[in-house]
């Protein structure tokens, strides 16, 4: 895929005064372990979920073409994020300001090995995270390897999921969600990781509506969708799980299985309608 220049930078390389003592690593289980997890911010699913997206306005229908790929050498792995953080950011600016509300965009910050944040101090181990105390993303561009070498899910658009469902992360954060969750969580700590798995497919899903707009503004090349509903399979409980230990454990689940997160990313690419990312109400 290829994206326009955006217009601010809202990706940083964190420099190494910045990084923090190493903490005790979650071998490869870490991969799936996201901001509610960094928090303990987990519920149970009887709580009043209010939907944020119904005032969104839907996406308009469009056409998509084929446009030449992204670098994939290492070395431009970071101006490539530079380009999908920008496009997720004025992407969802956009949306935000069609709805009457107002966005904050969401910094993303490449570490290597360990990062203090807002959340506290975080290893490679965590993989890819959202900490909503200071509204970025971290992420190590080693995870990246690891998904296109040890999951099997390389590509651009891979990595651009990755990114998108961080921010997805964000926008639930500055629209109320994680507040709401957080008082699902007061209310009934029993089903812990039941509302995980829901608050992580409502990102997967808002990053498919993020990957609706680039389909209908023509940034998509054959095979880009796939290299997206790849890396979803990759980070599923089941996959992980397997990975790790040759078994599966669906009680232990925090972020839902391969299919379940495939599916909530396609629903969010071929509706681009985030009011359709309602995984609190529905069957997930």
């Amino acid at each position: 895929m290829r994206l326009p220049r955006p217009k601010r930078d809202d990706v940083r390389v964190v420099p190494a005064s910045r990084r923090g003592k190493a903490v005790g690593a979650g071998g490869l289980a870490g991969i799936v372990v996201g901001i509610l997890a960094l928090l303990g911010v987990f519920a149970g699913g009887g709580f009043d979920y209010s939907n944020p997206f119904d005032q969104f306005p839907q996406a308009p229908p469009g056409s998509a073409r084929e446009v030449p790929g992204a670098p994939d050498a290492e070395d431009e792995t970071v101006e490539f994020l530079r380009f999908v953080t920008g496009d997720i950011n004025d992407f969802w600016e956009q949306r935000f300001s069609q709805a009457g509300s107002t966005y904050r965009p969401a910094i993303v910050n490449v570490f290597s090995g360990s990062v203090r944040t807002g959340c506290g101090t975080a290893t490679s181990a965590v993989g890819p995270f959202y900490c909503p105390a200071d509204e970025q993303v971290y992420l190590d561009l080693g995870f990246f390897r690891e998904l296109a070498n040890r999951f099997r899910a390389p590509g651009d658009f891979a990595q651009a999921y990755v990114v998108a469902h961080e921010i997805g992360h964000h926008v639930q954060n500055i629209t109320g969600i994680t507040d709401q969750v957080a008082r699902g969580s007061a209310a009934d700590p029993g089903a812990a990781n039941e509302l995980s798995i829901r608050t992580e497919l409502q990102a997967d899903c808002l990053a498919g509506v993020w990957g609706h707009s680039t389909y209908e503004r023509g940034l998509l090349e054959t095979g880009d969708l796939e290299e997206g509903l790849a890396a979803a399979a990759a980070v599923g409980d089941d996959r992980i799980q397997v990975e790790a230990t040759g078994r599966i454990r669906p009680e232990t689940w925090t972020h839902g299985s391969s299919q379940q997160r495939t599916d909530w990313f396609l629903r969010g690419f071929e509706t681009g309608d985030p009011a359709r990312c309602d995984t609190f109400t529905e069957d997930i």
